[in-house]
């Protein structure tokens, strides 16, 4: 259905996740890849979805030139617990530090998404409550040992043995949780497909 409403566009992915990529094909979006590197900092006052907000609007910032039928779709995701930004690990001890931390509690997922056209930009976001079970030390070093979560803000996928062990219940969109809310892309594609 996409694929016959985006047909006079040119959708590009500005996403070097695999999820991502995988969510849009499964969409049946023809779409093409073009990762643009930028520094992914935000100022230290923003929060929650302010953030997400930010680094999807400043990753859309590096493409310049724009075609007329070009459709730009910039994305950023966050876990948000104990009123600030977790991210990617650097390694496995800062892995392991962020698992313990998220261990029995409970933590927000925030991912925008920025649609950025040659006249126009539009911002979209999505939050989950994500509630963790309480895990073991050797559970949280089994998980990073084989599922190696360093491409994961939070050290983890719901998608991977952690999700399928450790998180007792969710608030929201299960895919929001995976990187994209797939829901929300599909609706504002199809709203700005419908005003050109």
């Amino acid at each position: 259905m996409l694929r016959e409403s985006l047909k006079n566009h040119n959708i590009i992915l500005a996403s070097g996740s695999p999820r991502r990529q995988h969510f849009f094909k499964e969409l049946d979006i023809d779409f093409k890849i073009d990762v643009r590197e930028v520094e992914e900092i935000f100022p230290p006052s923003l929060q929650r979805e302010e953030i997400t907000n930010y680094l999807a609007i400043l990753k859309a910032s590096a493409f310049t030139n724009m075609q007329p039928k070009d459709i730009i779709i910039t994305s950023d995701t966050i876990v948000w617990h104990n009123k600030k930004a977790i991210n990617k690990p650097a390694d496995a001890a800062e892995a392991k530090r962020m698992l313990k931390g998220l261990s029995g509690t409970v933590h927000e997922v925030f991912t925008s998404v920025c649609f950025t056209m040659a006249t126009s930009q539009k911002t979209v976001f999505d939050v989950t409550k994500v509630y963790f079970n309480k895990l073991t030390d050797a559970e949280i070093d089994y998980y990073i040992k084989t599922c190696k979560p360093f491409d994961k803000a939070g050290s983890y996928g719901i998608q991977d043995w952690l999700g399928y062990i450790g998180v007792e219940k969710i608030e929201g969109c299960f895919f929001n949780v995976m990187g994209l809310p797939t829901r929300l892309v599909y609706k504002t594609l199809m709203q700005l497909v419908t005003q050109d």
